[in-house]
């Protein structure tokens, strides 16, 4: 099985002036295909050349897992994001205000974990085995699948995502990345995942996450 490069589901300028265009075409074009063409490479002639890259995921170590799980990883990013009006769902709102007391509580405690992860990584929105909404930081390739976690939103914060237009100035790229929150991708994932009615059954989320 040979993995190919996703393609963005917005213009390369679309994000202008947060994002700019030269950030996404290095961002999309260089490292996240670097991420693609290595894994093509590394995995022909193993146990991995044929599986899906989630399976990839879940399974590989090393180099392996690494361009896997970036690839997946920016593959959430992308779709994390759009130029277009979105709204948070009412199952999603509930959940937020549930567990973060306030989607403003929320918006805080994430932008605050976003901003000092040290070193690269990604932060999350995810929903843990006991049916929680918990916002994680992960390192490098780290993701959420590896804890039995579904993800349901993720910001890039390494470097790379964001030098070009903000230098050093993480925080500032992360309040601007906020106003491009894709909600209806954040709450289509909580409606695939049918949270709000599985929440109390555990053994039901994480049959769906090894499904």
């Amino acid at each position: 099985m040979t993995h190919t490069l996703m393609t963005l589901p917005f213009d390369t300028d679309a994000f202008e002036p947060y994002i700019s265009k030269e950030t996404l075409n290095y961002h999309h074009g260089k490292h996240h295909a670097g991420y693609v063409n290595n894994l093509n490479d590394l995995i022909a002639g193993t146990e991995f050349e044929n599986m899906e890259l989630i399976d990839i995921v879940k399974n590989a170590d090393g180099a392996i897992f690494n361009n896997a799980a970036q690839i997946y990883n920016h593959n959430f990013y992308w779709m994390s994001m759009t130029d277009q009006e979105s709204e948070i769902s009412d199952d999603l709102m509930a959940l937020l205000v549930r567990d973060f007391y306030s989607f403003e509580q929320f918006k805080l405690e994430f932008i605050q974990k976003a901003s000092t992860l040290f070193g690269s990584g990604w932060t999350w929105l995810s929903l843990n085995p006991e049916g929680k909404l918990i916002i994680e930081q992960t390192h490098n390739a780290d993701n959420p699948l590896l804890y039995h976690h579904i993800p349901l939103l993720t910001c890039d914060v390494w470097e790379h995502a964001y030098y070009i237009d903000y230098r050093n100035a993480r925080a500032a790229y992360i309040e601007k990345w906020w106003s491009l929150v894709d909600w209806d991708f954040v709450s289509h994932n909580v409606t695939k995942h049918n949270v709000v009615t599985s929440h109390t059954n555990p053994e039901r989320i994480q049959n769906e996450y090894t499904r």
